[in-house]
């Protein structure tokens, strides 16, 4: 059951069979006795014929429901791998029949592609079927595995960056200072015209806004303490380190991505360096020196956006303004700023380089990782911010 024969062609009729039941200017079908059924076939099975005929020919011989079935090739006069795909499938269609297949009257150059792709030797032929949609239970659990090897990877990498983090404490001269220069200017000279623009217009907004307000109270002095205090506080490290996760983390982590794709990674491994101090902790070490950097720039940045506000618009003295804002800030409030900075920093770099890290697949896995770093980062600053007002207002 199931099997099949090879005829060679031996001077068999090059026309279709008048006695066909169905028809087709491709194709006859011809019932014979004790269940045979037979199949001719004709002018070229190729790419565009054989899509068709595997649409039309097997429902026609299921309904004859034939023990044994015989596909007549004398009148083809082209045949190519599609050709040979529509044979394997109706040889899978008797197999599943349990009939016998057999293939009559094969021309040399039908021979020549069968021989090629091995027809004879293909016991069993399975098309590939389309994919079922999992269960709500199979995709909860594959969502489970992933979301626990990463965080397992996650902190893993974190603690090869902490423990990295304490030799170079130990071992200065360990670090690679060129490479964490060249990030240093990079990530943080390169920001400081955005950074400060930015801050620049939302120090200027923030004023604008709250002046509306205070000044029918007579109280738009009031301006310079509230642009200051929620800048430097609060607002001004939270830009910087946006922005220097859209900017900067993604540079790390396609940077690192495209290395992971290209091997690049696993060279460094086979020479004996250890990657993560090789290429994530220059990155985290310019991220911890010019993220506060940079945070002390938009607060200036926002103070005198607040300034021209102040001083256009609520008839404020400069030195007015500027002695508001040196009474309202305190030495607390400005290292609170600089110390959320320094976490956002570490937060942004440890995940851009994650992420780089964590990169499998062709080039779309760079624009994944750099995306992914975005967002997460972003998640991030704004989760530990939330956590770290609410130690301040236990205080």
């Amino acid at each position: 059951m199931g099997a099949w024969a090879f005829e060679p062609l031996n001077g068999h009729r090059k026309s279709m069979p008048e006695s066909a039941t169905v028809s087709d200017k491709q194709f006859a079908l011809v019932p014979g006795k004790g269940g045979a059924l037979y199949v001719y076939l004709t002018g070229n099975i190729d790419v565009q014929s054989a899509s068709l005929l595997i649409d039309k020919l097997p429902p026609l011989i299921e309904k004859h429901t034939p023990r044994r079935l015989t596909v007549d090739l004398d009148a083809v006069q082209h045949f190519d791998d599609f050709g040979a795909l529509l044979l394997f499938h109706l040889k899978h269609l008797m197999s599943g029949l349990k009939g016998h297949f057999q293939l009559h009257a094969v021309p040399p150059h039908v021979a020549e592609v069968l021989t090629m792709v091995d027809f004879a030797g293909h016991k069993k032929c399975r098309f590939p079927q389309k994919n079922r949609p999992l269960n709500f239970l199979v995709r909860l659990g594959g969502a489970i595995i992933d979301d626990a090897a990463n965080i397992r990877f996650s902190l893993s990498f974190l603690g090869d960056i902490l423990i990295s983090l304490v030799h170079i404490c130990r071992h200065p001269r360990s670090l690679r200072w060129d490479d964490s220069i060249f990030h240093m200017e990079n990530s943080g000279v390169a920001a400081l015209p955005i950074v400060g623009l930015i801050s620049f217009l939302l120090g200027l907004i923030m004023a604008f806004v709250s002046s509306l307000q205070l000044r029918q109270f007579g109280a738009g002095i009031y301006v310079a303490a509230l642009v200051a205090l929620a800048m430097v506080s609060e607002l001004g490290p939270i830009i910087t380190a946006i922005i220097f996760s859209g900017r900067s983390g993604s540079a790390f982590a396609a940077e690192i991505a495209t290395m992971q794709i290209s091997e690049e990674i696993d060279a460094l491994h086979t020479m004996g360096f250890d990657p993560v101090r090789f290429l994530a902790l220059p990155r985290v070490t310019a991220s911890l020196v010019m993220v506060p950097v940079l945070t002390l720039f938009s607060d200036l940045f926002a103070i005198a956006g607040g300034l021209m506000v102040g001083t256009l618009m609520l008839d404020l003295t400069a030195s007015a303004y500027i002695s508001k804002t040196l009474a309202t800030l305190t030495l607390f409030d400005t290292l609170w700023g600089m110390f959320k900075s320094v976490v956002f920093a570490f937060l942004i770099s440890w995940v851009g380089c994650l992420r780089g890290f964590q990169a499998r697949g062709g080039p779309s896995a760079v624009g994944r990782a750099a995306t992914s770093s975005v967002v997460t980062s972003i998640f991030l600053i704004i989760l530990f911010d939330s956590i770290f007002a609410v130690i301040r207002s236990t205080w």
